[in-house]
């Protein structure tokens, strides 16, 4: 009887079985490779198994984005370029009103060296989550909540690394701390 609700249905499509077939090969192989890579101890961070030549350009293959404190000369130089590029091109229009006394900004921002830092991270975290390949649509949003607002927040503040430039004022050394004598060494004589 076609209404039998106790006979099984075997009208199922023939493709159904073969996603079926399908789904099971690929978990069989991921099984496998989870458990070769957990013997192994695993490749680095950010290395995928396409990457794992196992020779010695491996780590030329993939580099993690340069943080700007830990460059020199020349790759400094040209990821600085970069930063003012992104900071005059979008940051400064986009994002930053006119400077006051409680919102400072610098037009020599990039004399401070902690705001180059601060600022490099905010623009690294933008590369990343302005790209819906790789964060969705909610990714702006997280950089604007996570990175730009508390980025901004520290830079233009009355105690930040901009804190002694003024209109028309600008002053590097503002934030130095003054040497404080190491309770490791002992007194000279």
């Amino acid at each position: 009887m076609p209404g039998d609700p106790d006979k099984p249905r075997f009208d199922v499509p023939v493709g159904l079985f073969e996603d079926v077939e399908d789904l099971k090969a690929q978990l069989a192989a991921l099984t496998a490779q989870v458990q070769a890579l957990t013997a192994a101890g695993g490749p680095d961070p950010g290395q995928t198994a396409a990457d794992d030549t196992g020779g010695e350009g491996d780590e030329e293959d993939w580099k993690y984005p340069p943080f700007i404190l830990l460059l020199e000369s020349p790759e400094y130089d040209d990821e600085l370029r970069a930063l003012i590029e992104w900071v005059e091109g979008v940051l400064v229009p986009g994002y930053l009103g006119e400077p006051s006394a409680d919102a400072r900004w610098c037009p020599l921002w990039f004399e401070h060296p902690v705001a180059v830092a601060r600022l490099h991270a905010c623009w690294l975290a933008w590369q990343e989550l302005t790209d819906p390949a790789t964060c969705g649509y909610t990714g702006p949003s997280v950089w604007h909540r996570d990175h730009l607002d508390p980025c901004i927040r520290e830079l233009r503040s009355p105690t930040g690394p901009m804190a002694g430039c003024t209109k028309g004022e600008h002053q590097i050394g503002h934030r130095l701390p003054i040497p404080v004598p190491s309770a490791y060494k002992s007194p000279t004589p």
